[in-house]
């Protein structure tokens, strides 16, 4: 599915036909539809006859094989974590004793090697849709560079990522880089008139991104929501270290990893809020935590402008590692006293 607010790129996408390059790297915020904008791309590409709006035509052989999950030229690299939610497994369960990991393993990209050293199986064209990019560590982007200097014949990659600046810049120059922005107004409000109201009460927490917002409230987005603001609108310093290990059993929960939510869009989340109170402070208006303004201006009284902003620069470097921890319980304790010395106005 084509989103509305896309429509423009994918028409920019077919018109380049056989001038698509072997490489495409998807840019901008989670919950605008890139991935869905991958597929449809790989679906036209595998297609034997392309409808007259580049769509697939869903009827031929290969479109048969790609429908029933089996197209051999289409490789798929995801997380292992995301593999298993789709495949309706128990997300909080182990598979072989390990839990699921929500990185790009060097195995995988091992295997996507071994699956392009063979002939194509129907005509010569394949495709690789890799998301998301930055789940991939440094061992594992390197390994994915050969494949993209050196790609084989007729294949096209197509990366998708909502942080193009943590991807190796190797990767990015061997990519052409398709960049999206948030929706207008007047798409967000024709997307509004259809939504369901538990989408459309997420929509200021999920960036002004629709897709965002409809993942949050169906994946239990208000209670996520609820329990956020509870604990981080209260916390005090004492309480640091309590909160952490909180936290690290929320995040390994069979809710949250059912939900997508882990440390990454919990590290996206303070930095919002910070966000939310740094604009307080210098005189603007909330984005994300609208429904919080009482709770924000208590706490953004205390904070200085300084403090604020150092904060969120700080959350902004949690992030850029959040898909890799060396350890989930530490970065929680250090995003949190972070937090808790700004909001206190103490800096160091």
């Amino acid at each position: 599915m084509i989103h509305p607010w896309l429509q423009p790129t994918w028409t920019r996408l077919v018109e380049l036909g056989e001038r698509l390059p072997h490489a495409l790297l998807f840019v901008g915020p989670a919950g605008l539809g890139k991935r869905a904008l991958a597929e449809a791309l790989a679906a036209r590409l595998l297609c034997d006859a392309p409808r007259a709006d580049g769509h697939a035509c869903g009827h031929c052989e290969p479109c048969l094989w790609r429908i029933s999950g089996n197209h051999p030229d289409l490789q798929r690299v995801v997380p292992e974590a995301e593999a298993l939610v789709a495949s309706e497994a128990d997300g909080a369960a182990e598979a072989g004793g390990k839990a699921a990991s929500t990185q790009i393993r060097i195995d995988q990209i091992r295997e996507l090697q071994a699956a392009l050293s063979v002939t194509g199986h129907h005509g010569t064209r394949r495709v690789v849709l890799l998301d998301p990019a930055e789940a991939m560590n440094g061992v594992t982007a390197n390994a994915l560079l050969k494949l993209l200097e050196e790609p084989p014949e007729g294949c096209v990659f197509v990366l998708v990522s909502s942080s193009p600046r943590t991807l190796l810049p190797t990767i990015r120059s061997r990519c052409q880089q398709w960049h999206f922005g948030r929706p207008d107004e007047a798409a967000l409000a024709r997307w509004a008139t259809h939504a369901d109201p538990g989408a459309r009460a997420m929509l200021a927490l999920g960036g002004g991104m629709p897709l965002a917002a409809e993942r949050l409230a169906e994946g239990g987005g208000a209670a996520l929501h609820a329990r956020f603001v509870r604990d981080i609108g209260g916390l005090q310093p004492a309480e640091v270290l309590r909160l952490a290990g909180q936290w690290e059993a929320w995040l390994r929960s069979k809710e949250a990893l059912a939900a997508g939510f882990g440390l990454p869009e919990l590290a996206d989340w303070m930095q919002r809020w910070v966000s939310d109170l740094a604009a307080l402070r210098l005189g603007g208006r909330l984005r994300f935590f609208p429904a919080q303004e009482g709770v924000l201006a208590a706490l953004a009284s205390r904070m200085s402008v300084a403090a604020a902003s150092a904060c969120y620069n700080e959350l902004a470097q949690i992030r850029k590692v959040s898909r890799h921890p060396l350890s989930l319980r530490l970065v929680l304790e250090d995003m949190l006293m972070r937090y808790a010395r700004a909001v206190a106005g103490a800096r160091g």
